[in-house]
């Protein structure tokens, strides 16, 4: 690798740690918002809901931004959108409504949807093709420590600790209770506000950064000079692309439900405090980030489609375990979900855009509109939830999921070994 190339790569790689650490604070939101603003595990359910929406409505036109000016403009401008969203949490907190929240993720996760479409492809077309998954899987491998990061950040600088139960609640003075409320809904002000300043210095040092050419100039290529419809119309043709946007909407939405509800689901298994039931999900965090290292090695011995089958099918079982089992045994399995999930995005990114050519950034924000099923999948398990009352029971949503990425991961292994 050339000197004056390392320092855009650790830019770049650096953009996978910055929305790990933006993804995994909402987890510890939903519950912090449920306690501020007196919310049903389907009202929560709408943080993830704003924040997927934004990934859903920004990667196309991120995609027509990045043909017309590069990669690395699209990175900048996305990093101004993150930053700008995580500030808007001050104006929020002082307001004190929950949607101004929402809109303020919405912009986090606008900003999120450039980064994701320019970065995936980039990493995927910086070497040879037939080790795309495993590249982008090394490259995905500094997102787990952004998550946890953010949920570090969460457990200590957001949520208190202090959970006052309805009877409480009930006999506090009203000036009391509103000061409560007024707390903890201002908590995550701080932490976010700090955030969105870093992430603002970020989008600088990469503007001032000297980019490969690659990076920076506009696509040449007769396929990408194609007008847009043309090229959605030619991509509609490729069945494996279209695959992998389906198998890529019910991963993002299982991976999104568990950890958003992993909280919630350890307090009703449990019993225990807020505090202790995040420790759960950063130990989830923590197998996601060694099954991303092991299965990115086991891709070199193993064909990754055949892999990601091997783990998707664990998933299943440990969904359905988790549905049915009590206490620490369901908690268990649905921790254990995260080491087998941890190859799937990646997998699925690299093999849905491989060998497109000149088609590659258009397959790419199909694929991460496709994260619109962060959005969706949490409410179904919020209504699951609020409906019958069991956050167990929800846990057959990603189950569901699960299922459709293993057909996936099985037609691909059939066709690549054929």
């Amino acid at each position: 690798m050339k000197r004056t190339a390392l320092a855009p790569l650790v830019l770049i790689v650096s953009l996978f740690f910055l929305w790990g650490v933006a993804n995994n604070l909402n987890d510890v939101l939903i519950k912090q918002f449920t306690k501020a603003f007196v919310l049903t595990d389907l009202q929560a359910g709408l943080i993830q809901f704003a924040f997927y929406l934004g990934y859903f409505l920004m990667a196309l036109p991120a995609g027509l931004f990045m043909r017309r000016f590069g990669y690395k403009a699209a990175v900048v401008v996305g990093l101004s959108l993150y930053g700008l969203g995580a500030l808007l949490f001050y104006p929020a907190a002082q307001i004190a409504t929950y949607g101004m929240f929402l809109v303020a993720l919405f912009v986090i996760a606008s900003g999120l949807g450039f980064l994701e479409t320019a970065a995936n492809p980039l990493i995927t077309v910086l070497g040879d093709s037939r080790k795309s998954e495993q590249r982008l899987n090394i490259a995905q491998s500094f997102n787990p420590p952004g998550a946890i990061a953010g949920l570090l950040i969460g457990k200590y600088w957001i949520l208190s600790g202090i959970e006052h139960s309805e009877a409480t609640l009930a006999g506090m003075p009203a000036a009391e209770k509103a000061a409560f409320y007024a707390r903890e809904t201002q908590a995550a002000t701080g932490p976010y506000v700090a955030l969105g300043l870093f992430v603002l210095a970020w989008a600088a040092l990469v503007a001032l950064t000297r980019f490969p050419a690659a990076a920076t100039a506009q696509p040449r290529n007769e396929g990408e000079a194609l007008p847009w419809s043309e090229a959605l119309v030619g991509l509609a043709r490729n069945k494996r692309l279209i695959f992998a946007v389906l198998a890529q909407f019910f991963y993002v939405g299982a991976q999104v439900g568990v950890w958003s509800f992993t909280i919630r689901y350890a307090q009703e298994a449990t019993g225990m405090g807020e505090r202790d039931a995040a420790d759960w999900v950063i130990a989830a965090l923590i197998l996601f980030m060694i099954g991303r290292f092991i299965g990115s090695a086991l891709m070199s011995r193993v064909n990754p489609a055949r892999l990601m089958a091997m783990f998707a099918l664990a998933c299943l079982a440990l969904a359905v375990v988790a549905a049915f089992a009590q206490g620490y045994a369901g908690l268990v399995a649905l921790t254990g979900i995260s080491f087998f999930m941890s190859i799937m995005f990646p997998t699925i990114f690299a093999i849905g855009v491989k060998d497109l050519g000149p088609y590659t950034q258009t397959g790419s924000s199909l694929i991460i509109m496709a994260i619109v099923g962060g959005a969706l999948m949490p409410l179904a398990m919020g209504w699951v939830s609020t409906v019958y009352g069991s956050m167990h029971l929800a846990i057959l949503v990603p189950a569901v999921c699960f299922g459709v990425i293993l057909a996936f991961s099985l037609s691909n292994a059939r066709a690549e070994e054929a």
